[in-house]
């Protein structure tokens, strides 16, 4: 598990727009670990950690395209069934609160299971939570809770 800065950037919801951003970025050789588009109706919002942040920004500043920088966690997450719900159980067991995760996911057939970029609410002890016996894999208990109104 690391941090890393992630982008943020809205762009006009109209055809060519993603392509330009990306045609640009591509030219300077910025690649990314990982990258989601949402679509909020009249713009949208890309959101990409690159591998070289400082020529995605010098990039950005040419095209005159606004963004923001955010640190976000980059967490591996294994191909075992639940392990995703288990990183996401860690924190919230904190009260952490997670804004937002979008992931990369490895091929088929690969030894890893992917790389999810999480946005919480408060990184550090985040990092804490996830590193603590042994990282995201470990095993932890969480205590059971009982249902609201009992029958």
């Amino acid at each position: 598990m690391q941090t890393a800065k992630q982008l943020s950037v809205s762009l006009v919801n109209k055809p060519g727009r993603l392509a330009a951003m990306l045609t640009a970025l591509n030219k300077e050789k910025v690649s990314f670990r990982a990258l989601v588009v949402m679509d909020t109706g009249v713009r949208g919002t890309v959101r990409f950690v690159p591998d070289e942040l400082s020529a995605a920004t010098d990039v950005l500043e040419r095209l005159s395209v606004r963004y923001e920088a955010t640190d976000v966690l980059l967490v591996e997450v294994s191909k075992q069934a639940g392990a995703f719900r288990k990183i996401c159980e860690r924190l919230a067991a904190e009260h952490l609160n997670i804004d937002y995760v979008y992931a990369s996911f490895a091929e088929r057939g690969s030894k890893g299971g992917g790389l999810a970029v999480i946005k919480v609410n408060n990184l550090a002890k985040a990092q804490k939570v996830l590193s603590e016996n042994g990282g995201t894999n470990a095993r932890r208990q969480f205590p059971v809770r009982r249902p609201m109104y009992a029958r």
